[in-house]
């Protein structure tokens, strides 16, 4: 064993730090490399884990730690206390009484006078408890404090939307970024002259903008992808509104975001300056919702895709068009129909047919606008 690590364990999280001095990082390396000098233990090594939930094991130094074990690298753990090792008393408990055991590994939590190598303590159950108890609790107190901000119209995003930046005198007020703002004005302006997000994203890439996460982190270029030009295309933010509660976690030991619905978003209209008017950010979502599938297999798409409804259930029509089909056998037929037989009819049209409607209708116009009487008649 003299030629194995004995692992100095050290954690700290911004929870923890509320504790002082006690508990930071030089007050831990301080205690468990006295430790060890005054206990003979061989080799120590620390392994450092700054900024890190206890309820959160796939912290790097951890896992640097658990792979060196795993190689049969490490003969003794110590930590200055369990807490340390970690809050969930799940995960803490199966380390101790499962995972080291199996590696020949004795743990030690000095502070809670916990030795593997000599016997087991009954309290150190309630102590795992106790420590879990204590994330669960500061994850209830930080939760009631960011609602009691989120509903005061404060934003709660760390950071600010692609196009703006924090003021210098007020964290919780956005102003705009001129630079990446003229860039967002560019993405709304190319899908309103028709442009889909993956042909925006290959523009932006060749003209090398910036992407909005290399932005920040202020080098490079990166590559632009569709989901971030949708990001920015469906945000609420560059009308000029606060929008919170669209994610949340499902606890405090999941650190996993889920999406929230609409609904449950809470909007403060005109908090900050916007970017886009409100008059173009409705227009974009409204040639969204009408977005049109590619045809795969023809070289000219039809007019009609994607923005022919149907009478009767309003849901949108198909265009059906099957490989060698004539182009005056093309036709829309009704979604509802398709998918869910029974509850519409099967309202269809040919798109030789509609065409000739449209432009019936289009030269009337066109009467009704040289010939004033004719306007007064249809109208």
């Amino acid at each position: 064993m003299t030629n194995k690590i004995t692992a100095l364990y050290c954690r700290l999280s911004q929870d923890d730090m509320l504790a002082g001095e006690s508990n930071s990082i030089t007050n831990q390396k301080e205690i468990l490399l006295k430790y060890a000098h005054d206990n003979c233990f061989p080799n120590p090594q620390f392994y450092i884990d700054d900024g890190w939930s206890g309820t959160n094991f796939n912290r790097p130094d951890f896992q640097r730690m658990v792979q060196d074990m795993e190689n049969g690298n490490i003969g003794i753990i110590i930590t200055k206390d369990l807490s340390r090792l970690g809050r969930d008393y799940l995960m803490t408990g199966q380390y101790i009484e499962l995972i080291f055991p199996d590696h020949d590994v004795r743990y030690i939590a000095i502070n809670d006078n916990v030795d593997t190598a000599k016997s087991v303590d009954d309290m150190m159950v309630f102590r795992n408890v106790f420590n879990d108890f204590f994330a669960k609790d500061v994850s209830r107190k930080v939760r009631a404090v960011l609602k009691a901000k989120g509903q005061s119209g404060k934003p709660l995003a760390v950071n600010p939307p692609y196009g703006y930046k924090k003021s210098e005198d007020d964290k919780n007020v956005w102003v705009i970024d001129e630079y990446a703002a003229g860039i967002v004005k560019r993405i709304f302006r190319l899908c309103i002259e028709g442009r889909g997000p993956l042909q925006i994203a290959k523009i932006l890439t060749a003209d090398g903008i910036a992407t909005p996460s290399v932005y920040a982190a202020g080098k490079g270029l990166g590559k632009w992808d569709h989901r971030s030009v949708c990001d920015i295309l469906e945000r609420l933010e560059y009308v000029g509104h606060t929008v919170n509660f669209k994610t949340t976690k499902k606890s405090y030991k999941c650190k996993k975001r889920v999406d929230l619905p609409k609904e449950d978003w809470q909007i403060f209209e005109n908090t900050h300056e916007p970017i886009i008017s409100q008059h173009d950010y409705d227009l974009v979502q409204q040639l969204r919702e009408s977005k049109r599938r590619p045809q795969k297999k023809c070289l000219e798409p039809n007019p009609f895709s994607g923005i022919v409804y149907c009478a009767d259930c309003g849901k949108k029509l198909y265009l059906n068009r099957g490989n060698g089909t004539p182009k005056h056998k093309e036709n829309l037929k009704c979604s509802t129909y398709s998918r869910h037989y029974g509850e519409c009819s099967a309202h269809y049209i040919r798109t030789c047919v509609l065409a000739e409607l449209v432009m019936k209708e289009i030269n009337k116009l066109l009467t009704s606008i040289r010939d004033p009487r004719k306007c007064r008649d249809r109208y």
